[in-house]
């Protein structure tokens, strides 16, 4: 019967509204009101006839309770003796009541559906018998009168006499059960003090009251008022609170002078977890201590195990129970008032005025601390629960042992004594009593049995009785797995319990006078002892039920308020999430442990749902929310995964010093806080709702997504920012590698940091990555035309007359500061950094170009400088050389020096101004040029770059490959001796021979020796970008006879004929090396750098005419003459003086660029000998005329 009342119970919880759901006739001329009618009854027919049941079974049950009431009662019976088990089973039956009536009081969904349903039927009149209609009638009044069941129950009990003495003794065994924390599981201490109170309510009428029992000492209103103060809010069913005392605040004869504690409501909850959860972690740890060293003395020991050994493991399981039903409590009860006493506005400032009731009790009615507490405290009742889980099995083995050891030792020492006594003195009734014990649960044999059989009078029998009695105690008990079974020990409990009560056993007499006081004692031990067996027993059941929190997700009482409005809440009014989400955003590394065991709490409701109320729909409902809150979680824990290693591996990266010069300018980056993070990443089989998930795996899917939303958004910025940003691209892609390193050690499926880049730069299907692609574009629409080289400091600038504007770039993403260097603080300081490099491109810039492009983007880098070289040279070079060779004289020879250096310049300018008048010399010529010059130079240093570059990774590697430096010595004999050392030292980690040696794939050992020689190989070690570069451009020089003016007439080269390159560049020099004749005017430095130098010398160089620039220049002849004169005077305009200081100047200039490429090109030419060309001697031009007329 209790076991129907909590099935009708859960089927009352759970009742959803079913009329809002059916369609309903609007009118009564609505054509198809027929058929929606007998839709609303096939549907609400089955619910109906639960209901039904529902009331037959209340019926039934009171009935039922009464008639066992009024035979306990019964005159003749008051006085006998009740056994505990049967006193709380009257208390479940009580508890069972007031749960019902609440239960049914609080469903308004209930009312609605058979409203419905009665409406529907009456419409179709399909009840035409007066039976179903009396039925009909009586759900009717049962569904609409409140408190019903109670009511009926107190009616039906007032009529039996003397009913207050038997609900005073089950009051008295729930306070002492509930003092006596006889309970394992929290349902079962709140059921205690639930009777108590409705108990009490049962009692008070005109007859009998509380204050008349209390007078009578039948109760203890002061030992009640303590419990009620103890306890002032207790779940009534799920989600469901009560508070019990408002029971017996409800009674007609309430005195509240009786009860000075518990009538003051308190405004504050009775558990403060806060505080509690220091207790409890005490204890946590006291008992885990405990249990890891029994454990281990257990596994360790080679002997075979004991009866000490069996006690300490039952007392440790026990103990265990125990804990976890006292934690599951504090939790519990702390929730329930939660529900019973919601925040408000006032109150919480974060609580809005439009907050529903349910989300004023969850969701803004916790404090910090309370949800800290709340969150240790199920993460240790779910960390012992699970330790325990574990090791059931051995626990149930030695608890069986234990309890059979205990069992048949109480039987034969302590019972025999008294049963020989009573044999002995012709005391029947303890006799029989007394050997009706012994014979449910002894496990001594047949003969023992016969040997002390009391029906034996004879002298040779007592004979035997006592040498029985004088060897009771050398009796060798033996070691069995046989537990009595529930039958036998609750026979022998109640026996036992009625040898001990001060009431008539029997109707008969009080046998507790005929024992001596030790076995009183003994047996109330044996009593004490065996309360909890049945829960060991089922061990698995009973730590279920200690640790079951399924009441934190269920929210039935609060959906049934919404009247319709909700059909369920969202996560963020659901405790569970709401104690996970705290987790991952209370910033607590403490705290991040717990997280999966909040997670758990779906699992007991999933759990409750299937096997408590038997419904699929509660548990399609928590599968909802879990699958939801754990994409959430997993979301939620990979952000704050990938921050935290995000700023971990920017702190690395951030140099010591800048940070310790930061922090004396008062600012202070802080690296992230310890985290606990690996013990939680180390889950492979996260159990939730029957399903193992791996978690690893599954936050390493979210930290690939996001290291290649973080590498994109590094591509994307750079993307929107000049050539200089490189840089930064560099740095940010380090931070992420070394991010992926840290986070590689905890997250063993993320993907290897090469294809997430791979990815990220769009190189995976495309010959040719993002940063690639952008670097020439700036290189094309930014850094050649707009860039000034500057070799001093050997860097580029921008001109300050932009010859081009740059096309509009991307806008920067708009990402959080964590794809960037994890914070807002570092992302200030790695900007502060990295501007340093915005204003220029030098080494730095060239160095992350090679380390970014590698030499597939270094090669087409290359190819496309080349197409844009030759372009320029054709399209627009060629144009002003054309132009600039009309515009000079046809000879222009160099003038004697005896005429002095004024005379010299006067002839260059009056020979040269017709060049001077060219409108595109000192402006589109010069930008060509320049633009010339940042290609070639940029080809240059990019050289130097790489060869750094690979030179570095050369060193690193030569431990791996075999290459073992020379070390010092006096002899090359005994160099030889310690290079032969070194080598064997070093062979372990020689790749190659390892491989060799160890590997039987013959593919492996050819890819390793193939891999060694390209690392040995590599391009700085026997080619040169830079010259290939060169002699592709002399190539290009090479095609057309402009360059070079032809084949000289007299067979050996140009002298004074102005038909050769180097000839239009010295005239260009010429004007570039005037000095400027106002303030305004920029010199060509400022406006073009050494860049213009670079590309004109370079295409001198190219077409071997540098010597002959040398010693033919204009300028250089001009400053010989001046060297050797040392005149000072005003040549239009001029000022000699402060020309030939530029000549100077720009002659420096070029001597380091001609010795560098020429140093270049000579670098790898093998021909030791000097290379002459041979000419024919030279013929006099008579010969030559008398030749040509013959």
């Amino acid at each position: 019967m209790l076991t129907e009342g909590l099935q009708h119970a859960a089927n009352l919880y759970t009742w959803r509204c079913c009329s809002r759901a059916v369609p309903m006739a609007k009118s009564n001329d609505q054509p198809n009101r027929t058929e929606i009618n007998e839709m609303v009854v096939e549907v609400l027919k089955p619910e109906v006839a639960k209901l039904n049941s529902f009331m037959r079974f209340t019926l039934a049950a009171i009935q039922r309770f009464c008639e066992e009431v009024r035979r306990l009662c019964h005159q003749e019976k008051r006085k006998d003796f009740v056994s505990e088990a049967y006193l709380l089973t009257l208390g479940r039956f009580i508890n069972m009541f007031a749960v019902l009536d609440e239960l049914k009081n609080m469903k308004a969904s209930i009312k609605n559906d058979f409203s419905t349903f009665r409406r529907a039927s009456q419409f179709l009149q399909t009840m035409s018998d007066t039976q179903a209609i009396h039925d009909m009638q009586n759900l009717s009044m049962f569904l609409a009168t409140q408190n019903k069941i109670k009511d009926d129950l107190k009616l039906q009990m007032k009529t039996i006499e003397g009913y207050e003495e038997l609900l005073s003794d089950v009051v008295n065994i729930c306070a002492h059960m509930y003092e006596q924390q006889l309970y394992i599981s929290p349902n079962e201490k709140h059921m205690f003090v639930k009777v108590i109170a409705f108990s009490l309510f049962l009692m008070d009428g005109d007859v009998a009251n509380i204050a008349k029992l209390d007078q009578k000492k039948r109760l203890n209103i002061q030992r009640l008022d303590k419990i009620f103060k103890s306890l002032e809010v207790v779940p009534l069913y799920g989600d469901m609170q009560i508070q019990p005392f408002a029971f017996v605040r409800r009674s007609s004869h309430y005195e509240p002078n009786k009860w000075p504690l518990s009538d003051k409501e308190s405004d504050k909850c009775h558990v403060n977890i806060v505080e509690k959860v220091q207790t409890i972690r005490s204890d946590h740890e006291s008992y885990v201590t405990q249990f890891a060293k029994i454990n281990n003395e257990v596994a360790i020991s080679d002997r075979a195990e004991t009866d000490r050994d069996n006690r300490e493991m039952t007392s440790l399981a026990l103990s265990g129970i125990q804990l976890l039903c006292q934690w599951s409590c504090a939790v519990v009860e702390t929730i329930s008032w939660k529900l019973l006493h919601p925040t408000n506005p006032k109150d919480n400032r974060e609580c809005p005025d439009t907050a529903e009731e349910y989300e004023r009790a969850t969701r803004y009615n916790y404090s910090p601390a309370e949800k800290t507490a709340l969150i240790q405290i199920i993460a240790m009742i779910k960390g012992l629960q699970s330790m325990l889980g574990k090791l059931e099995p051995s626990m149930s083995h030695a608890t069986r042992k234990c309890v059979y050891v205990e069992l048949q030792t109480f039987v034969q020492h302590t019972i025999n004594e008294p049963l020989q006594k009573a044999v002995k003195h012709k005391k029947d009734l303890l006799a029989s009593i007394l050997q009706s014990v012994k014979d449910s649960i002894c496990d001594a044999g047949y003969e023992l049995n016969r040997l002390i059989d009391p029906s034996s009078k004879s002298k040779k029998s007592g004979s035997k009785v006592d040498s029985a009695s004088s060897s009771s105690s050398d009796i060798r008990i033996p070691r069995r797995t046989a537990p009595p079974g529930s039958t036998q020990l609750y026979m022998a409990r109640t026996q036992l319990e009625s040898l001990i009560s001060e009431r008539l056993c029997g109707g008969k007499k009080i046998l507790r006078k005929e024992l001596d006081s030790k076995t009183i004692e003994k047996i109330s031990v044996f009593l004490r002892k065996s309360a909890h067996w049945p829960a060991l027993f089922k061990f698995s059941d009973s730590l279920t039920e200690a640790g079951e929190l399924s009441q934190l997700w269920f929210r039935e009482f609060y959906l049934e308020m919404t009247m319709g409005q909700r059909i369920q809440f969202p996560i963020e009014m659901s405790m569970p999430w709401i104690l996970t989400d705290y987790i991952l955003s209370c910033n607590e590394p403490s705290l991040i442990e717990s997280a999966l065991y909040q997670l758990d709490l779906y699992n007991d409701a999933a759990q409750y749902s299937l096997f408590n109320f038997n419904k699929q729909f509660l548990y399609d409902e928590v599968e909802a929310e879990v699958n939801l809150c754990f994409d959430q979680f997993v979301y939620k824990l990979s952000e704050m995964v990938f921050t935290h290693y995000k700023q971990l591996a920017s702190c690395m990266l951030l140099d010591k010093r800048f940070k310790s010069e930061i922090l004396r300018a008062g600012t202070m980056i802080r690296s992230p806080s310890a985290a606990r993070f690996e013990s939680l990443l180390q889950q492979r089989h996260v159990q939730l709702l029957g399903r193992s998930v791996d978690l690893n795996r599954v936050v390493s899917q979210r930290i690939n997504m996001a290291l290649l939303k973080a590498l994109d958004t590094a591509i994307w910025r750079f993307e929107s920012e000049t050539l200089s940003h490189i840089v930064e691209l560099d740095m940010l892609i380090e931070a992420n590698r070394l991010c992926h390193t840290l986070l590689k050690e905890v997250l063993h499926s993320i993907a290897p940091f090469d294809d997430l880049f791979q990815e990220a730069n769009h190189a995976v299907n495309s010959p040719h990555g993002r940063i690639t692609l952008h670097v020439f574009w700036e290189l094309n629409y930014d850094f050649v035309p707009n860039f000034m080289y500057n070799g001093s400091t050997h860097r580029f600038v921008r001109a300050k007359n932009g010859c081009r504007q740059t096309p509009a770039r991307e806008k920067p993403p708009q990402v959080g500061h964590v794809y960037y260097w994890g914070s807002k603080s570092l992302l200030a300081a790695f900007l502060n950094l990295s501007n340093a490099y915005t204003n220029c491109i030098g080494t730095q810039h060239l160095k992350a170009i090679t380390r970014l492009l590698h030499y597939q983007g270094i090669a087409v880098i290359l190819e496309e400088l080349l197409k844009m070289t030759h372009r320029l040279l054709d399209d627009k070079i060629k144009r002003h050389v054309r132009n600039v060779f009309n515009m000079m004289p046809k000879v222009c020879k160099l003038p004697k020096t005896e005429y002095g250096s004024g005379a010299v310049l006067q002839y260059y300018c009056h020979h040269l101004a017709a060049v001077g008048t060219y409108p595109e010399l000192r402006s589109q010529f010069c930008q060509d040029l320049r633009e010339l010059g940042n290609m070639i130079v940029f080809c240059q240093q990019l050289e130097v770059a790489l060869g750094q570059e690979e030179a570095h990774d050369l060193f690193l590697a030569a431990a791996f490959i075999g290459n073992v430096p020379q070390p010092p010595s006096r002899t090359a004999q005994e160099q030889m001796k310690q290079i032969a050392k070194l080598e064997e030292k070093y062979s372990r980690i020689h790749l190659t021979e390892v491989i060799g040696k160890i590997s039987a794939d013959e593919a492996q050992v050819i890819i390793s020796k193939e891999a060694e020689l390209m690392t040995k190989e590599r391009l700085c070690c026997g080619l040169n970008a830079f010259e290939h570069f060169l002699n592709r451009i002399k190539m290009m020089l090479a095609a057309d006879e402009i360059w070079t003016g032809g084949y000289p007439t007299n067979g050996v080269f140009w002298i004074d004929e102005c038909v050769e390159w180097y000839r239009v560049y010295s005239a260009l020099q010429f004007f570039l090396c005037q000095p400027s004749r106002s303030d305004n005017e920029a010199y060509a430095e400022e406006l073009y750098g050494d860049s213009l130098q670079w590309g004109g010398l370079t295409l001198i160089t190219l077409l071997g005419q540098h010597r002959r620039f040398e010693v033919l220049d204009f300028c250089y002849h001009l400053h010989r003459v001046n060297k050797a004169d040392g005149k000072d005077e005003v040549i239009n305009g001029i000022r000699l003086s402060k020309m030939v200081e530029r000549i100077r100047r720009f002659q420096l200039l070029n001597n380091q660029i001609f010795i560098i490429l020429t140093n270049q090109l000579n670098e790898n030419n093998d021909d030791d000998h000097e290379r002459v060309r041979e000419f024919a001697p030279p013929v006099h031009p008579n010969y030559a005329n008398h030749a040509r007329r013959q």
